[in-house]
């Protein structure tokens, strides 16, 4: 994957319905995610990838592990991500030397379909799909065709960085600081 490529999928992946829940601070957490992307050669064709993410407890991060993502069931495409993130990481960031999340992330259960059709007005159809059902752990995104391993892990990178203080601060509590 290109630099360019890479980059492209970083910036157009967003975000239509966020999981009405953070990653759990004492156990595994498992996401359900809807990600639309445009077909590259047929146009009016959107392919909907549905499948789960799986994170590991968060737990004291030790430098030791600082270098280790372990991306199980992802391709080429992540190891180029992971690679990014080893470059960018900052091992003296005070939230990096605090918690590690078990970044065993597995992209389990993987289903494609084609749908005929504009990405606005599926999109708004699988929000309300979701938002109607009662899993409050789902996601709706929107990504590219090629970059879209990348673009979903970006999302739960986001995730992890959205539910770290809670996380921290209920380590804090349970061990009493």
């Amino acid at each position: 994957m290109r630099t360019d490529d890479f980059e492209f999928a970083l910036e157009n992946t967003r975000v239509l319905l966020a999981p009405r829940r953070k990653i759990q601070t004492f156990g595994a957490t498992t996401f359900q995610f809807h990600l639309l992307t445009e077909t590259m050669d047929r146009p009016d064709w959107i392919r909907v990838r549905r499948g789960t993410i799986e994170a590991e407890k968060p737990a004291i991060f030790t430098l030791e592990n600082a270098a280790r993502l372990m991306l199980e069931g992802f391709g080429e495409q992540a190891e180029a991500f992971a690679d990014a993130l080893r470059r960018l990481r900052d091992p003296n960031s005070p939230q990096a030397a605090l918690l590690r999340y078990g970044f065993q992330v597995r992209r389990s259960r993987l289903v494609e379909d084609l749908v005929s059709g504009s990405i606005e007005a599926l999109g708004d159809r699988v929000c309300r799909e979701v938002s109607n059902g009662s899993d409050p752990l789902s996601a709706v995104l929107v990504g590219v065709e090629d970059g879209w391993e990348v673009g979903l892990l970006k999302f739960t990178l986001d995730l992890v960085a959205a539910s770290g203080p809670g996380n921290l601060e209920d380590f804090r509590r349970g061990a009493g600081l």
